[in-house]
Order: structure tokens, then C-alpha cells, then sequence
């Protein structure tokens, strides 16, 4: 089984080449990496051209102005030839060097079309930090219909889910992660196997945090794609905020329990 690693890029030079290494690393070698650089104007292109010369797998590289992380994902799952489809973005690292062989040997069947786990999520510059500890479940509809989601990060899919139900909808600058998989999973009847590990290590800080701006245009954008897909708004809107406190103190739990040396 091939899998495929699709990974936006953006003058992230400060955090790309940890997020390239943690690929590196993976025990699991027939992979192909597509990278989608927005024309980054740092250090970005020369991290990625040294990575490329050490790697014994296969890398593709466009950089060029794109319309958003969408546009860039978009163009990179296009891209991709492989069984399976992943994302790695540019703030974030796979937890350990078996996270790829764990997604084959889940996939390696045909009862699922896809797999998802669990996310911690860092401190931007101390990544043996936790903050937040997003131990996702089971999915169920029920869960769908009031808010939930598998932390997208860490979804693998089979790149005939991308063929069947299209693209990430580049009309939202934020949710398009979410629409995505509410049209998968609610409307399309997706089956995602759950694996109870952390499969992604996400740097605190991102898109949707950036700002108060930011924040309510995400919370904007959710209740839109409620609305479209036919979920109880309001309620799904209340339940996903409240169920997100739990997260921050598991995090803290997780790091003590974890010691000095964090992840």
C-alpha cells in the first residue's frame, strides 16, 4: 500500500524541518511526499531542497501564489498517486516513527475507508509541553450531530474517498476541514476506524487562534456548515464548545504523566 503525505508550506521555516524529520523518520518507506509551497519568500525552500537530498523516497515540490492552505491541500491531494492520502502540515509532527505503519495495518483491509486518532497539542516553541489533549472516540452520527469531528490532522484516507466526494471547499477560509468531513462522514456514510493513540503532535497557535477576528469567523463558518448540512446549529455549536474544556485539563494530565521529557 502507498501512502501519500500532502504538506502546505508558507514562510514556516521556523517549524518545517522538525515536521520533515518526524516524516523522515517513519518506518514504513513506500510513501511519496507532495509539497505545496505558497512562494515562500525565508529559509522555507532551502529546508525543503536539503530534505529532499537526504530522503529515499519520493518527493514532489511546486511553489507557487496560491489562494489559502485549501487552495494549497487541494492542489496537493491532486497530485498524489498513492493508496492512501495524509496530512503533515508545516507546524505539525507525526508523535513517533510507527504512525505509518499503524495507518497500513489498520487499512491494509477493506472494511474501512479511512482512519483517524488522537492529537496533543503543543507549546509553539517547547513541543515537550502539552497544553490540550484531544482524545477523540469513536465516531458515531450521533457525535456528528452535535459538533463532533475527528481531529482532521490526523485522518488517512483512501484517495478514493477524495474521488468520490471531491475537494475541500476553498469557499471557507477556515471550516473547510470541517465541511469536508461532515459531507464525508454525515452525508456520504464514510466508515473511519478510531485508533486509540496519538497520531499527530499540532503547535498551539494555529489559523483558527490567531486572532479574535479569526475566532469568529470560525465560529461563523461552523454554524454555516451546520446550516448546509442540515445539523442542529445552535446546540452543536454549544455542545462543541463546552467539550473542548476536558481537553486542556487531560493535557495537563498527560504532561505530568509523561515527566520532564514530555512526548
Amino acid at each position: 500500500m502507498k501512502v501519500s503525505i500532502v504538506t502546505a508550506t508558507y514562510n514556516c521555516g521556523k517549524t518545517l524541518k522538525a515536521s520533515l524529520d518526524s516524516l523522515a523518520r517513519q518506518t514504513y518507506k513506500k510513501i511519496e511526499h507532495v509539497i505545496v509551497d505558497g512562494a515562500s519568500t525565508d529559509e522555507t525552500l532551502q529546508i525543503i531542497e536539503e530534505y529532499i537530498a537526504k530522503v529515499d523516497y519520493e518527493v514532489k515540490l511546486i511553489s507557487e501564489p496560491d489562494e489559502g492552505v485549501y487552495d494549497a491541500l487541494n492542489k496537493g491531494i491532486k497530485l498524489t498517486t498513492g493508496d492512501v492520502v495524509g496530512l503533515l502540515h508545516s507546524d505539525d509532527l507525526f508523535a513517533n516513527e510507527r504512525v505509518i505503519e499503524r495507518i497500513v495495518e489498520v487499512l491494509s483491509s477493506n472494511e474501512y475507508d479511512g482512519c483517524y486518532g488522537d492529537i496533543v497539542y503543543v507549546d509553539r516553541e517547547d513541543t515537550s509541553r502539552v497544553v490540550r489533549y484531544w482524545r477523540a472516540g469513536k465516531y458515531s452520527r450521533k457525535k456528528l450531530k452535535l459538533g463532533w469531528m475527528p481531529p482532521h490532522p490526523t485522518c488517512f484516507l483512501k484517495k478514493s474517498v477524495y474521488e468520490k466526494f471531491g475537494l475541500f471547499d476553498t469557499s471557507y477560509k477556515i471550516a473547510a476541514d470541517y465541511d469536508f468531513v461532515v459531507r464525508i462522514l454525515y452525508k456520504g456514510g464514510v466508515r473511519l476506524a478510531y485508533i486509540p493513540e496519538v497520531i499527530t503532535v499540532m503547535r498551539s497557535g494555529g489559523m483558527s487562534n490567531k486572532s479574535v477576528k479569526n475566532r469568529i469567523l470560525v465560529f461563523r463558518e461552523n454554524y454555516m456548515v451546520m446550516k448546509k448540512h442540515g445539523l442542529p446549529a445552535f446546540r452543536a455549536l454549544l455542545v462543541r464548545t463546552l467539550s473542548r474544556i476536558p481537553q486542556f485539563v487531560s493535557g495537563k494530565v498527560h504532561r505530568l504523566s509523561k515527566g520532564k521529557g514530555g512526548l
